[in-house]
C-alpha cells in the first residue's frame, strides 16, 4: 500500500489565448490506506484527476507521487495501482475467472497464485458461483463485482474508481456501496473513488475532495464538509435539499450571505415570517417551501420538519427561528465561509 501526494498538480488543453485549464493547482495528501471520495458536478475535473493519478492523461504542472516514487513520467503499468470503470470493461468472449484472471497471466505470474487469488478475490466478493459465466449472463451489479474482482487480484498499492456505480440502479448502488465499505475494511488498500454523487461521497468517504470548475473547494471529512463547508458551493452542493444562502434575512449582515440548513429551522409561535409556498413530503419527513412576508425579494427558505408536526396549510404564514450555534455566514462577493 502506499500514500498519493498531489503537490500543485495543474492540467490544461491546448496552448496560448486558446489553452484550456481544467485543472487549477490541486494539492492534496492521501494517506496510506485511506479512502478519499472526489465529488463535484459534471465538468469540474475530478475525473480528469483521477487519470492523471492513473497515468492516463499527462500533467501540465506539479508533481504526483504515489508512496516515495514521483510518478509524472511512468506508464500506467508501472504506477501500481488497479482502477475500476464505470462501465466495467469486461471481456465478453472471457467467464469471469478469465476476466479476473488475464492481468495476471499477461504478467506471468504462475497459475497456483492466479487461482489462488482469484478464489480469494470471488470469495470476499461472493461471486464464487459465478466462475463459469460469461458477462453476458450476469446481472449488472454481478458485471460490476466481477470488475471489482479483477483489481483485487492485482494486489495493486492503489485502487482507483471512476464512478463505477453510474450505471446501477438506485437499490443496487446501496447495496454495492456496502459491499465498497466492506473491501476496504478488509483489504485496507489506499483508495481514490470519483462520483458525482454526493450521497455516495458521504457514505463512502474517509475524506472527501469537493471540485468546482478544477478547483479543490475543500477537503475534509464528510461531516466536516457537511458542518463548515468552505464556500456557498460546497454549502449547497452538499446536502439534500441545499443550504439555505439568504441575504434578506433579519439577520443578515452588509456585504454578508446568512447560511442555515433546513434541519436547523423550527416553525415557532415568533421568528421570521415566512409565506408557505409548496409542501413536500418524503415519509418521515416533510419539506416546507416559504417565501418572506417583509418584501425582501423572491427569496425561498426551506425547512425540514418531521412527520410528527403540524402540517401548514398552502398560502398561510408561518414563523421559523435557526438554531443559533447553527448559523454560517459567508463572504457574499468571493462566496467563501467567514
Amino acid at each position: 500500500m502506499a500514500s498519493i501526494t498531489l503537490n500543485k498538480v495543474f492540467k490544461r488543453y491546448g496552448s496560448g489565448k486558446t489553452a484550456n485549464l481544467v485543472i487549477h493547482g490541486v494539492s492534496a495528501q492521501i494517506a496510506d490506506g485511506e479512502f478519499v471520495v472526489v465529488v463535484g458536478p459534471s465538468g469540474c475535473g475530478k475525473s480528469t484527476l483521477l487519470r492523471m493519478v492513473a497515468g492516463l492523461e499527462e500533467i501540465t504542472g506539479g508533481e504526483i507521487s504515489i508512496g516515495n516514487r514521483v510518478v509524472n513520467d511512468l506508464e500506467p503499468s508501472e504506477r501500481d495501482i488497479a482502477m475500476v470503470f464505470q462501465n466495467y470493461a469486461l471481456y465478453p468472449h472471457m467467464n469471469v475467472f478469465d476476466n479476473m484472471a488475464y492481468g495476471l497471466k499477461i504478467a506471468k505470474v504462475p497459475m497456483d497464485e492466479i487461482k489462488a487469488r482469484v478464489d480469494k478475490a470471488a470469495k470476499i466478493l461472493e461471486i464464487g458461483a459465478f466462475m463459469q459465466r460469461k458477462p453476458r449472463e450476469l446481472s449488472g451489479g454481478q458485471r460490476q463485482r466481477v470488475a471489482m474482482g479483477r483489481a483485487i487480484v492485482r494486489q495493486p498499492q492503489v485502487f482507483l474508481f471512476d464512478e463505477p456505480l453510474s450505471n446501477l440502479d438506485a437499490k443496487l448502488r446501496a447495496h454495492t456501496r456496502l459491499e465498497i465499505q466492506k473491501l476496504h475494511r478488509e483489504l485496507g488498500i489506499t483508495s481514490l473513488f470519483v462520483t458525482h454523487d454526493q450521497v455516495e461521497a458521504m457514505t463512502l468517504a474517509q475524506r472527501m475532495i469537493v471540485m468546482n470548475a478544477g478547483v479543490m473547494e475543500q477537503f475534509g471529512t464528510p461531516e466536516e464538509v457537511y458542518n463548515r463547508p468552505a464556500s456557498t458551493f460546497v454549502a449547497t452542493f452538499i446536502g439534500s435539499p441545499p443550504m439555505n444562502l439568504l441575504k434578506n434575512a433579519p439577520e443578515a449582515r452588509p456585504g454578508t450571505i446568512l447560511g442555515v440548513r433546513p434541519e436547523h429551522l423550527a416553525i415557532t409561535s415568533e421568528g421570521w415570517a415566512l409565506c408557505v409556498d409548496a409542501l413536500e413530503t418524503l415519509g418521515a419527513e416533510r419539506l416546507v417551501y416559504g417565501r418572506w412576508l417583509h418584501g425582501a425579494g423572491d427569496e425561498l427558505v426551506i425547512i425540514r420538519t418531521d412527520e410528527g408536526q403540524p402540517v401548514p396549510e398552502l398560502g398561510s404564514t408561518i414563523h421559523v427561528t435557526p438554531r443559533a450555534d447553527r448559523l454560517h455566514w459567508f463572504d457574499a462577493t468571493t462566496g467563501k465561509r467567514q
